[in-house]
Formats: structure tokens, C-alpha cells, sequence
């Protein structure tokens, strides 16, 4: 990958002229297709460390995170940016996500956020049989791990979602903070 692409795209969505420490070995990382655990501080700027490989990537981004409220935030903030972003939540009706998992199968959106109770859905998973996934984020990757702050067992099916999906994508965890066992469970 041409390491200008990476500040050109950095620009173009964010308007920022270079990175915070760790963020570009994390999305270089990404790029070269390495499952990747990217462990940056509370504001180190985690989501720009997924967000601009993903407009590098030819698919989908999967964002699995644990809060409708940050998926909300998250997608509203790419719309901003004039990137396709939907998310699937508890919240939304049928149809709702019917329209949001059509626009995804048919290349119209660049991310979707997800919890990870989505991934016990057969018709979710079906439906992301379909899609082009290059890329799956674990956000908030802590709730891998019952030594975690927030332990969710939804989290730990995240490895059996991604064996079903035809091609395996990249994924990229993050968290800002993990000690040793909440990281050697996320690995």
C-alpha cells in the first residue's frame, strides 16, 4: 500500500495532516492484512486507526461494538465526512434493517456497526454471505474477556461469526486499556 495514500485519505475525511503516535503503525498493520490489536489511550484516536484503511479496502467494514450510542455517533460522524455508514441496532424495525442490510449487499455503505448479539442471528449471518466483508473491527475488544471491564459473552462468538463468512477478512481489535490476560484473550 502507498504509504501517501494513507495521509491523502487522512486528509481528505479528517483534514488532519499527520497521525497520532501508534496510529500509523496500527493502520499499516491493517493494510498488510494482519489480524491486528490496536491499544490506544482513551482520545489516542482509535476509530481513525480502522476508519482510514477501511476507505483503502474494496468491501465492507464490520464494526462490532458494544453501544448503540457509539455506533450512532460513529456512523453520524462518517455521514459528516460524506462516507456511506449504517448500523443495525435493537432499536430499528424490520424493515429498517432490511433497507440497511440491502444497501450493504449491494456496495452502498462502506461501514456497518453491529453489537455483538447481531452475530446470533442466522438471517444476519446469511445475509453477510452476501456481502463483500474486507474488513471486521472488534471495538471495545476488553469485552472479549471476563477479566474485562464490561464482560459480554456475545463478544466471545466473534471467532465462530467469522469462520462463516466466505472469505476471511481482516479483523482489528481495539481497547484503551488491557492487561496481559484481558490481551491474551482477545489474541
Amino acid at each position: 500500500m502507498d504509504r501517501g495514500s494513507i495521509h491523502d485519505t487522512l486528509k481528505r475525511y479528517w483534514g488532519y495532516d499527520s497521525f497520532r503516535a501508534k496510529q500509523e503503525e496500527i493502520i499499516n498493520s491493517v493494510l498488510l492484512g494482519k489480524d491486528t490489536l490496536g491499544l490506544l489511550p482513551t482520545g489516542g484516536g482509535k476509530s481513525i486507526t480502522f476508519q482510514v484503511p477501511a476507505m483503502l479496502l474494496d468491501g465492507l467494514t464490520i464494526v462490532v461494538t458494544p453501544l448503540i450510542a457509539l455506533m450512532k455517533d460513529q456512523a453520524d460522524g462518517l455521514r459528516d465526512r460524506h462516507i456511506n455508514a449504517a448500523y443495525i441496532h435493537s432499536g430499528l424495525r424490520h424493515g429498517e434493517i432490511r433497507n440497511v442490510i440491502d444497501r450493504c449487499v449491494f456496495g452502498k455503505c462502506k461501514f456497518l456497526y453491529i453489537s455483538p448479539e447481531r452475530l446470533a442471528s442466522s438471517s444476519f449471518i446469511e445475509s453477510l454471505r452476501r456481502m463483500k466483508v474486507s474488513l471486521i473491527v472488534v471495538d471495545e475488544a476488553h469485552c472479549i474477556s471476563q477479566w474485562g471491564q464490561d464482560f459480554r459473552p456475545s463478544y466471545v462468538k466473534i471467532t465462530e461469526f467469522i469462520r462463516q463468512l466466505p472469505r476471511r477478512p481482516v479483523v482489528s481489535a481495539f481497547t484503551a486499556t488491557a492487561t496481559q490476560k484481558v490481551r491474551e484473550d482477545i489474541l
